[in-house]
């Protein structure tokens, strides 16, 4: 409450209370950008109801003497929503990565499939968030987007993988979009991809594949 004290700012019609931008940039900070019209619009849906201005990515309610501290509590609100939004909601987070690499794909100019279902062995129904057609150059390719790269998604993938390569053409490879934004990937994970011929690729190498992606 101090920290938001310090920026209440007066004015002649009465108070300006303004996080100074400092929510979005602690996004920034841990890898979230609001850098698309997708992420942009999670911001403003976090803050309606509240009568929060959130122009130029700062968050700012004007208040009189006789209602400063109902528009105060309405600003915590707010940030509180976006800390929902934006840390609790682990799909938002994958989704987020998600458009990532997709938006780099398409700016990469990579022709691909987006959310294919394949049928595997068991009959179980796997979803990958991307396919690459075969060329003259190179095989069918399956991608998914691993926002959180650990041995449970490591595993989810794998069996995926697993039960849907007996019903793919032979030489079809799967791919492994790493997301390393905001933590260091444990070396069990690249272990265990590439022991079951998964082709790990971290999102900041990316550009070292472009070619083959595009092959």
């Amino acid at each position: 409450m101090a920290r938001l004290k310090k920026r209440v700012k007066k004015e002649n019609a009465g108070h300006s209370l303004t996080d100074d931008g400092h929510t979005v940039r602690d996004l920034e900070i841990s890898g979230c950008n609001l850098d698309t019209p997708k992420r942009k619009n999670l911001l403003e849906m976090a803050v309606r109801g509240f009568a929060v201005d959130a122009s130029n990515e700062i968050l700012s309610v004007r208040a009189t003497a006789d209602n400063i501290a109902h528009r105060k509590h309405a600003l915590i609100q707010a940030l509180l929503a976006i800390n929902d939004l934006f840390y609790i909601a682990s799909f938002t987070v994958r989704s987020l990565f998600k458009e990532d690499v997709e938006a780099w794909l398409r700016l990469s100019e990579i022709r691909f499939l987006v959310n294919v279902p394949f049928v595997g062995k068991t009959g179980y129904l796997h979803n990958f968030d991307f396919a690459i057609p075969p060329s003259g150059r190179a095989p069918e390719r399956i991608m998914r987007a691993v926002s959180n790269p650990t041995k449970d998604t490591t595993e989810s993938f794998i069996f995926s993988w697993l039960d849907t390569r007996e019903v793919r053409p032979s030489d079809s490879v799967a791919i492994a979009m790493l997301n390393d934004q905001e933590k260091a990937i444990s070396g069990a994970v690249f272990d265990a991809l590439r022991q079951y011929d998964i082709q790990p690729v971290r999102w900041s190498k990316r550009e070292a594949n472009r070619e083959s992606l595009a092959a």
